[in-house]
């Protein structure tokens, strides 16, 4: 076994380093020491790492932690375990392994960068058929959905088309992960989406009907296509001025629960809208995921994702040097999840 006293002295690596708060165009690849395992962790040796938009709210202090400077982001990714930690079991220097939710990119160092340090509990195998690719950038959007779909209580599914999910930002990761998950518990699911190319692809995960939210008629085009019917649940991603839509088609009881804000702020919101249909809105963290928790819901979410046939979706791959490109093409707008080669 390798532990953490086998590892050379005074060895670096790559990795992009936030030395401010001054956001992505900030960032700098850079050289620094390796990081080392201690009790309970392992040392990886990155494969990919995925961006998510956390990351970039991180580096604008727009994100609910303030870790030491300088600063490496990532949270998602899969590599090669190097090292073993003290007490370290069930994992063994060699194997390729995926990284589940944890404090990575956060308030330590993260994915970005040639070698990552994580509790091992917090690692889990690439799933039967899956490629390192998917796994790289499906942890964390899934758990996030799984949260967003399940916060309230697993949604029912009454015969013969289930409850209603309407999902915003459906293209992005969470959005993707929102629709798969979704169809896995029966759900009739609506997705809202800008691009008609991207529309398409999500009919194929599964997407029962897809609209712009853009559309001038978009809560009639809803309700009608529903009909009897109004929207159940709600996983929102973006926000802003598309709130006020959402709170309408909702039916009694509706839920709606709020994993982003790429619209921005809500710019006008009547309360009043939530009263007689005891509608409720809800935030998702994710760090409220133990690592005991995290295995749990992980495992649920690749039997469902086996069961169905599907698997995550991946919208590019950049080289370690394009990491700003990588970001600007999160920023846009992708099919699924943008990852990073870090080595291999």
């Amino acid at each position: 076994m390798c532990g953490r006293e086998n590892l050379s002295d005074n060895q670096s690596m790559r990795a992009w380093l936030m030395d401010s708060y001054d956001g992505i165009d900030a960032l700098r690849l850079g050289e620094v020491d390796d990081p080392r395992p201690g009790p309970g962790e392992v040392l990886l040796g990155m494969r990919y790492a995925a961006l998510n938009p956390a990351d970039a709210f991180l580096s604008l202090r727009q994100y609910p932690a303030k870790p030491a400077l300088p600063h490496i982001l990532g949270r998602d990714g899969v590599g090669e375990v190097l090292a073993l930690g003290e007490g370290v079991s069930g994992v063994a220097v060699g194997e390729l392994r995926g990284i589940l939710r944890c404090e990575a990119g956060v308030n330590i160092w993260g994915t970005l960068a040639e070698k990552c340090v994580v509790p091992a509990a917090c690692l889990a195998p690439i799933p039967g058929g899956w490629s390192a690719e998917e796994m790289a950038g499906a942890p964390l959007v899934l758990l996030t959905a799984w949260q967003a779909l399940t916060q309230w209580h697993e949604p029912e599914a009454p015969p013969p088309h289930g409850a209603v999910l309407l999902v915003t930002g459906a293209s992005g990761g969470v959005g993707v992960a929102s629709v798969l998950l979704g169809k896995s518990m029966g759900l009739t699911v609506v997705a809202l989406s800008r691009s008609a190319e991207k529309g398409a692809r999500l009919r194929e995960l599964g997407a029962d009907f897809v609209f712009d939210p853009a559309a001038p008629n978009l809560r009639k085009a809803i309700l009608e296509a529903v009909h009897p019917r109004k929207v159940d649940l709600v996983v929102d991603s973006v926000g802003g001025a598309l709130v006020e839509q959402v709170v309408a088609v909702l039916g009694y009881g509706g839920k709606v629960s709020v994993v982003g804000r790429s619209g921005g702020a809500v710019p006008e919101f009547n309360t009043a809208t939530l009263f007689f249909r005891r509608n409720r809105i809800g935030g998702v963290a994710v760090g409220d995921y133990t690592p005991e928790t995290s295995q749990e819901a992980w495992a649920e979410i690749v039997k469902r994702l086996a069961a169905a046939g599907r698997r995550p979706v991946v919208d590019g791959v950049f080289a370690l040097g394009d990491v700003k490109a990588a970001f600007g093409r999160l920023e846009a707008g992708p099919m699924g999840k943008v990852l990073v080669r870090i080595s291999g």
